[in-house]
Order: C-alpha cells, then sequence, then structure tokens
C-alpha cells in the first residue's frame, strides 16, 4: 500500500512540474503554453504531490 501512495505522489508531483513548466513556456505543444495561470496550479499540484509523499513515508 505504501508503494502505491507513493507512486500516486509522484505522478501528482509530476504533473505538477509538467504544468508549471508549460505556463512559463519552456514545454510547448499544449493550449496551456504560456499562460501564467498554469504556472500557479503547477505549483499547488507539485506541492500537494510533496505533501502526499510525506503523508506516504511517515
Amino acid at each position: 500500500m505504501r508503494l502505491i501512495r507513493n507512486l500516486l505522489a509522484l505522478i501528482v508531483l509530476a504533473i505538477g512540474a509538467l504544468w508549471a513548466l508549460q505556463g512559463i513556456g519552456l514545454v510547448g505543444g499544449s493550449f496551456m503554453t504560456g499562460q501564467s495561470q498554469w504556472l500557479y496550479i503547477g505549483i499547488v499540484t507539485m506541492v500537494v504531490g510533496l505533501a502526499g509523499l510525506a503523508w506516504a513515508n511517515r
């Protein structure tokens, strides 16, 4: 069960990082590219992923 929680948290963290990178324009090919709101959404998602990792490993 711990492995599954870690994997889910890492997936959320990776998605958040992707969204943040698209928000600042480093990753292209999407409607999110260059839209600053996706930077903020990505940062919040990464924080949720980090919190999930902390929770899974406590």
